[in-house]
């Protein structure tokens, strides 16, 4: 059915500002990122700022938001970091948001607490704020959480790889994301957790950052190779990660005898382990993860109700390899699934 447009001021100004000069034309925009779902006809409006807009797991979040929006009749501006990080982009971009009118903002913060104070000022406006996949800190900066349990994401490769073992002495190494990020964090103490060591336990031997980025984990594998070259199971901290140690490794040709763990469980990911690259992963799901935050914000426009507190949007270990007392599923399940 169409949709009666109503003549309010804003409209009037919409519409003459097309009949300006270009050098007016600013006065027009709806602020930072790309308007996806607009007709600037007065619907609400959501924010969605992602770390970058070239990691496919961010690309696959905005599809989720994008569709979610389109289908309630929302506004979606989107705006990203420059790179993994750009707390200062993402700054920006909250404080384009606030000014074009958001009535809610989603974000997956770059740095947990610098992002913190650009939040607080949102929410003293009124505006509905919504951490997705990584949480801030504290995680009362923002009125809700949607994300996968990360400390459960990694407990639970953690547990498979321990289990894989059999009982023989593992060799550790452990490719992380960068200091004090959340997310990082959390999955990397779910590991060994799961696994059931200690931060000091000797059977790690190397840890290296690798800021989630397939070049610096094929670096930081050769790196942890010069150190300890009997390692024999490696933790990473999502896939690209996973995939750079895999070659480092193939150079090597210890592909076959290095046991390798991930978290995320994309597409390419998954296929890695369908391949035998990667020996399982933890898949998580970020369109939910924005499909659901769109429409908790329109929710908030509709009734004034603020979404609160945190949000579990699931996650399944996905291996063709499994082990007795680890819940998993299959390759198939998760090509299906990947990132749904």
């Amino acid at each position: 059915m169409p949709r009666t447009i109503r003549l309010t001021p804003s409209l009037i100004r919409a519409a003459a500002c097309l009949g300006i000069a270009a050098l007016t034309l600013t006065a027009c925009g709806s602020g930072s990122g790309s308007d996806s779902a607009g007709d600037g006809s007065g619907s609400v409006k959501v924010g969605l700022i992602t770390k970058t807009d070239t990691n496919p797991f961010f690309v696959k979040m905005k599809e989720g938001a994008e569709k979610a929006a389109k289908d309630s009749g929302a506004q979606l501006i989107t705006s990203a970091g420059k790179f993994d990080g750009d707390n200062a982009g993402q700054v920006t971009a909250i404080e384009n948001m606030v000014a074009a009118g958001v009535k809610g903002i989603l974000i997956t913060p770059s740095d947990s607490k610098a992002i913190v104070p650009a939040l607080e000022k949102a929410r003293a406006k009124g505006i509905l704020v919504i951490a997705l996949d990584s949480p801030t800190d504290p995680e009362s900066a923002v009125d809700a959480l949607f994300a996968t349990d990360n400390l459960r994401a990694g407990e639970m490769i953690g547990a498979y790889a321990k289990a894989s073992m059999k009982g023989r002495t593992a060799k550790i190494a452990t490719l992380d994301l960068a200091p004090g990020v959340a997310v990082g964090v959390q999955r990397h103490n779910g590991f060994l957790k799961g696994f059931g060591v200690g931060e000091k336990d000797p059977a790690i031997v190397c840890s290296q950052d690798t800021g989630g980025d397939q070049a610096k984990g094929q670096t930081a594998m050769e790196n942890c190779l010069q150190k300890a070259p009997g390692i024999n199971v490696v933790y990473t901290i999502n896939e690209p990660a996973a995939l750079g140690a895999y070659t480092a490794l193939k150079a090597k040709g210890r592909e076959k005898d290095v046991l390798i763990v991930s978290v995320d469980g994309g597409c390419t990911g998954t296929q890695a382990v369908k391949d035998g690259k990667i020996a399982a992963t933890s898949q998580q799901y970020p369109l939910k993860m924005a499909a659901e935050g769109v429409g908790a914000v329109v929710k908030y426009a509709e009734d004034g109700k603020k979404a609160t507190g945190y949000t579990d949007t699931g996650v399944s270990l996905i291996t063709d390899e499994a082990q007795a007392g680890v819940a998993s599923k299959d390759t198939a399940y998760g090509l299906d699934n990947c990132w749904g």
